[in-house]
């Protein structure tokens, strides 16, 4: 599982946002995003260097946890 600090990651629009992101990248990707903490996890076939490109292709800031 990849987990990764997304601190601009502030509001439902942008959880849709990665959600889709991450769903168009690996449609079998399991994703868990807490708000409140900023943090995203994936389990599915993306390494972390693609989900952290992934991420900030769209604008954020990544950072591994």
């Amino acid at each position: 599982m990849t987990t990764l600090h997304v601190p601009d990651m502030t509001c439902q629009h942008c959880v849709a946002t990665i959600t889709k992101l991450v769903q168009q990248a690996d449609p079998q990707a399991q994703i868990q995003i807490d708000l409140s903490q900023h943090r995203v996890a994936v389990e599915g076939k993306l390494n972390n260097a693609e989900l952290i490109s992934l991420l900030e292709d769209a604008g954020y800031t990544p950072a591994e946890q």
